[in-house]
């Protein structure tokens, strides 16, 4: 099978406690270590890669994301989905080609642009868009922002989640989604849903399975924790000088 193929064949059939856990490199070393620590896949996020090159999340230039999300892919022989954040600003079939060129199999798509919710059907058919540019060759995480930049309301999120599986998204995204509104989240949406895993004492991964999640992902957290062990390791490293 493609990479794409076997991208979407993760997300098939999962036990309510055993979502596919998706960790997310920032560069080519996180992204080995991830793999050779077993995970089938990997999910860039675009605000580790942000701080990674050194910008606020929302800031990286389109260029320096690709050319990143190109250096994951080369690294690892695992598929590779990418945070685009809402697309910066490209028609969608260089949006696709661009992803392609990258070496990714999939893509996150904001349904947001500077803390300010898209109108619904204008995303939809902007999705619909890509859909059709991509065919089966990239799988599209559709991201509701209505957790983050709305008034949290799950029957809106609900909504906006049917346009988009309609337009061809593979999955839904509703991004900080509290935990207990997952199992209404998940009787209302079709297909699968990615859910944000906290690393600081949310629930683990298996139990947001139990909730509703089919596929769980991590956002910059790994990369924080990366950066806290850094600073022990400098501690130490200052008492040996």
């Amino acid at each position: 099978m493609s990479k794409v193929d076997v991208f979407r064949a993760l997300h098939r059939r999962r036990e309510p406690g055993d979502p596919l856990v998706l960790p997310g490199p920032w560069d080519a070393v996180s992204a080995r270590v991830f793999v050779k620590a077993g995970f089938p896949a990997l999910a860039t996020p675009s605000a580790g890669i942000a701080a990674s090159l050194g910008y606020e999340d929302g800031s990286t230039p389109a260029d320096e994301m690709f050319a990143a999300v190109a250096r994951i892919s080369r690294a690892v022989d695992v598929p590779v989905s990418a945070d685009v954040e809402d697309g910066y600003g490209l028609a969608p079939r260089e949006l696709v080609e661009r992803l392609l060129a990258a070496g990714a199999v999939g893509c996150n798509l904001e349904d947001s642009s500077g803390g300010v919710l898209k109108d619904p059907h204008e995303h939809a058919e902007w999705l619909a868009e890509v859909r059709y540019a991509a065919g089966d060759r990239l799988f599209v995480n559709a991201r509701v922002d209505t957790f983050s930049h709305g008034d949290g309301d799950p029957e809106r999120a609900i909504e906006r989640a049917a346009l988009y599986v309609a337009a061809g998204a593979d999955c839904i995204y509703p991004i900080g989604a509290p935990a207990d509104v997952l199992p209404l989240l998940r009787s209302g949406i079709q297909g699968p849903i990615n859910v944000y895993g906290k690393l600081d004492g949310g629930p683990k991964p298996a139990e947001l399975g139990e909730l509703g999640a089919t596929r769980v992902t991590f956002g910059p957290g790994l990369l924080r924790w990366a950066a806290l062990a850094l600073e022990g390791m400098t501690g130490e490293l200052r008492k040996r000088m």
